[in-house]
């Protein structure tokens, strides 16, 4: 599917463009954005190449990742990245960025729904899942409030900055998407 749009109240994601390097390279070169994410804080060069391989992975057949930007409706403004990306057996894996002085606003769950939606809605996927860091409680609580239910934890998932850190994982079904329990 491409190229990806989709509205919710106060956001939009978009297909990225080679002139969003600035914007990401805001929030994947901030240490405080990447505190609880699974690398460390990234140079202008590198968020350079991750979009490039992105753009070029929006139009392969079949499509697998979805790297979205995050955009404010009011001003137009990128303050995010959002990440769908699909496995076997209608699955997929999401994850989120999101800039620090948007914290605590919304967006964060706005976000989520969206790639829920697309997920399940667009791509007709039977079940996302998520991982976060054990000490990343704002994500645990977007998280749940979207409907996910936490799995468990997954012992030394990832190295980063010099040791190993667990995730704390989530997953949401399709029938629990459509009949959801959460406000």
């Amino acid at each position: 599917m491409y190229p990806v749009s989709y509205s919710s109240p106060r956001l939009a994601l978009r297909e990225l463009t080679t002139d969003d390097v600035d914007p990401v390279h805001a929030i994947y070169g901030d240490p405080d954005a990447t505190r609880h994410l699974s690398f460390e804080p990234r140079t202008r060069d590198q968020v350079a190449q991750l979009i490039t391989r992105t753009v070029e992975s929006a139009t392969t057949t079949p499509r697998s990742e979805y790297g979205l930007a995050v955009i404010r409706r009011a001003d137009s403004e990128l303050i995010g990245f959002a990440r769908l990306a699909t496995e076997p057996q209608q699955a997929a894996t999401i994850g989120f960025a999101l800039r620090p002085d948007t914290w605590g606003t919304g967006y964060g769950t706005e976000t989520v729904r969206a790639l829920l939606s697309l997920g399940f809605d667009t791509l007709k996927l039977h079940r996302i899942w998520a991982a976060r860091s054990p000490a990343n409680d704002a994500s645990a609580k977007v998280l749940l409030r979207v409907g996910l239910t936490e799995e468990g934890r997954i012992r030394h998932h990832v190295h980063v900055r010099g040791q190993w850190r667990d995730s704390i994982t989530y997953s949401i079904l399709e029938d629990e998407w459509r009949t959801p329990t959460a406000p």
